[in-house]
C-alpha cells in the first residue's frame, strides 16, 4: 500500500488538503496528516480547525512514496519556513521519490528549494513569477517526472485523481472518480 503525508501548517487552503486525503483514502492508499504546529491541531486559510493524524516530529518521512503539499496563504509560507519540512521535501526529492504540491506551494516551496529548476510546472496564477527556473504550464494538473503541481482550489480533484493514478492505477483513480459522480459534473 502507497503511503502519503501531506503537510499542513495554519493557514492551508481547506479543499487542497482535504480533497487529496480523501480521494487518496478512497483510494486505498495510506494517507497521514502531518501537523507542523506544536500540538495536532492546525488552522486552515478560512478558520477550520483540523486535528492532523501526526505531529512532523512522529515520522522519518524515509517510507513516504509522496509527499504533499497543500496551498493557501499563508499556509505555503509557513511550510517553507519550516526547516524539517524543508528538509524532508529535498531528502525525498533527492532519492526520487514523488513530490506535489498546489496552488502557492509549488512556487513559494518547489521554487525556492530548487526542485523545479528545469522542470514543467503549475500553480496559482500571479506565482508564476516565482517559477524563475521552471517552465510554467498554466495548466490545472502538470506532471514533470516525479513532481506533480496544479494551479488552485479548482484543481483539486483533478490533482487528487492524477496522484491515485499514480500511487495505485488509472483504473482505480478513475472507479473514484465516477463513483464521486466527478466524471458526471466533467460530462456537462
Amino acid at each position: 500500500m502507497a503511503k502519503v503525508y501531506v503537510f499542513l501548517a495554519d493557514g492551508f487552503e481547506d479543499v487542497e488538503a482535504l480533497i487529496p486525503v480523501d480521494v487518496l483514502r478512497r483510494g486505498g492508499v495510506e494517507v497521514l496528516t502531518v501537523s507542523t504546529n506544536a500540538d495536532v491541531m492546525v488552522e486552515s486559510a478560512h478558520g477550520v480547525s483540523i486535528c492532523a493524524d501526526i505531529l512532523f516530529d512522529e515520522a522519518n518521512y524515509s517510507d513516504a512514496d509522496l509527499l504533499m503539499l497543500p496551498g493557501g496563504m499563508p499556509g505555503a509560507s509557513n511550510l517553507f519556513a519550516h526547516e524539517g519540512v524543508c528538509e524532508a521535501v529535498k531528502a525525498q526529492f533527492a532519492a526520487g521519490k514523488k513530490v506535489s504540491a498546489i496552488c502557492a506551494a509549488p512556487a513559494v516551496v518547489l521554487a525556492q528549494l530548487g526542485i523545479l529548476d528545469g522542470k514543467k510546472a503549475t500553480c496559482y496564477p500571479g506565482f508564476e513569477k516565482m517559477l524563475t527556473k521552471a517552465e510554467y504550464t498554466g495548466d490545472l494538473v502538470t506532471v514533470d517526472g516525479n513532481i506533480t503541481t496544479a494551479e488552485g482550489p479548482a484543481a483539486a480533484f483533478p490533482y487528487a485523481y492524477e496522484l491515485l493514478a499514480q500511487l495505485v492505477d488509472k483504473q482505480t483513480s478513475d472507479q473514484i472518480a465516477d463513483g464521486m459522480r466527478f466524471k458526471h459534473l466533467m460530462a456537462r
